[in-house]
């Protein structure tokens, strides 16, 4: 009979008067590799932070380490969204800043953050504690500030730091989330090696991103364990597409901002560089009213700066000869104008929004390009926002936190956001993370109905081309700063 690890047993978790954990018995035996999954906003990360105690629970957890009281001090996980402080120990970022060159000089590098946790530390997951930045291939990113790194760099730095704490249970929470094609494979490699040199693992995941080394999966479903199997039984859900609105709603949705233009962006022969190292050279592109592009390239391949330049977060726009809305950039013009006609979503505006806000204050913060909501609204204006959360249907979530959201639903907000004021330019950066297989379907679908209906001019960004709108005709792939359009 195999030893146990990790025994769950009639968990249940409410929060804010609301049932997340419904009885959860799950039975982890030491060899076992575990994988959970399930639909966004089942509770999964709940079940992560409650093994590691930071839910109040009722019913028992027990492992074969520590008591029921200590066991928790042992138990890492390694969010989904990577804060850091700066020099200054402040953590309050706007998502600008890494854009801006004094900004980066204010934050710590890599090789800063490492050694807070490396006192003592001899061996890390079988290896010599030396050898973990070769392993985790972040060695070249060590002199780095870390708010300029690319998001695998990121997940990776995340993870060095995860094991230089040694626990005993490392929960990786949707880990994938946002990495390119290598990223991926780069970082399945790393776990399935730290699985065989003895690292315990439960990773939160979709049902398409399970290493090789996971052997049981477990599938939450509205908060209650359905499944519980070895991997060789697991059978991943089959999904079906749902639109969230009807063709009548999207009728009664208003047109937006009339703006008569002939290209949204026209850049000529566009640089740019970071303390002398090129991060974009040569660009040229023209993007004409109406059309749909992709944006695509490795995770550090100048994707987030080419879009700073149009959306008004870098100053380098201004060395550089940018057109936009056939008006040249440094023509007078205010952040504030060039914003008007753009909806925007990022990761980078999703990990530094203002998490105090209420999702009407969220989504209604679109209409004024602004990180929160500080003026009133005229009832045309109300109307206007309650009727996207409708189409999202987030209407239930009116009055509450963003904080108390899922992770998926707090993007599903800032999508609406993104979309409240039905801009003539969408720039959408992986707006998908981080949703289900149903949310992501339903999203892309949104997106070919907008397009027909409003002809919006669209940039998309996805690392996904299952997630890419079949109403994109035009893309514009980076590598290593050099763009190559067809």
């Amino acid at each position: 009979m195999s030893t146990i690890f990790l025994d769950l047993e009639h968990v249940h978790v409410t929060l804010g008067g609301k049932t997340i954990l419904n009885d959860i018995n799950l039975n982890i035996a030491e060899g076992q590799q575990w994988a959970i999954t399930g639909p966004s906003g089942s509770g999964k990360t709940v079940l992560a932070h409650t093994i590691a105690g930071r839910h109040f629970y009722s019913g028992r957890i027990t492992t074969a380490f520590g008591t029921p009281e200590t066991y928790h001090q042992e138990v890492m996980v390694m969010e989904q969204q990577h804060r850091f402080t700066d020099r200054t120990n402040r953590q309050d970022f706007y998502y600008q800043q890494r854009f801006n060159s004094f900004d980066a000089e204010q934050t710590i590098t890599v090789q800063e953050e490492l050694l807070r946790y490396l006192e003592g530390v001899n061996t890390v997951a079988g290896m010599p504690v030396e050898a973990l930045p070769g392993f985790l291939q972040i060695s070249h990113i060590l002199p780095e500030p870390l708010i300029q790194l690319s998001n695998g760099e990121n997940k990776r730095v995340q993870l060095a730091k995860a094991l230089l704490l040694q626990p005993r249970l490392l929960i990786l929470d949707n880990p994938f989330t946002g990495l390119d094609v290598s990223g991926r494979q780069l970082l399945r490699t790393i776990l399935d090696t730290l699985s065989s040199n003895g690292v315990k693992l439960i990773l939160i995941t979709t049902p398409h991103e399970i290493p090789d080394s996971i052997t049981h999966v477990a599938t939450l479903e509205q908060g209650r364990l359905t499944a519980a199997v070895p991997r060789l039984d697991y059978q991943p859900p089959v999904r079906s597409v749902q639109l969230p609105f009807t063709p009548e709603q999207l009728k009664n949705i208003p047109t937006g901002t009339v703006t008569t233009f002939t290209a949204a962006i026209k850049m000529v022969d566009v640089h740019v560089r970071y303390d002398g190292k090129p991060v974009l050279q040569h660009i040229n592109w023209e993007v004409l009213r109406g059309e749909k592009w992709s944006l695509s390239g490795h995770n550090g391949a100048g994707k987030s700066t080419l879009l700073s330049l149009i959306n008004g977060d870098n100053p380098q726009a201004y060395s550089n000869e940018i057109y936009l809305f056939d008006s040249k950039r440094g023509s007078g013009e205010s952040i504030w104008d060039i914003k008007r006609n753009i909806g925007y979503i990022s990761p980078e505006l999703h990990l530094y929004f203002d998490y105090t806000s209420t999702c009407f204050q969220a989504v209604a913060s679109g209409l004024f390009d602004t990180i929160g909501l500080f003026r009133a609204l005229n009832e045309e204006q109300e109307q206007q926002v309650l009727q996207w959360m409708d189409l999202f249907r987030l209407t239930q979530y009116r009055r509450a936190l963003l904080s108390q959201l899922s992770a998926s639903e707090q993007r599903l907000v800032l999508l609406a956001r993104a979309l409240v004021k039905n801009p003539p330019l969408l720039i959408l950066d992986e707006p998908c993370q981080g949703l289900d297989d149903d949310q992501r379907a339903s999203f892309k679908e949104i997106i070919n109905q907008l397009s027909s209906h409003f002809n919006n001019t669209l940039i998309y960004v996805s690392h996904y081309r299952e997630d890419i709108p079949d109403c994109v005709n035009h893309h514009l792939h980076l590598e290593k700063g050099i763009a190559t359009i067809s």
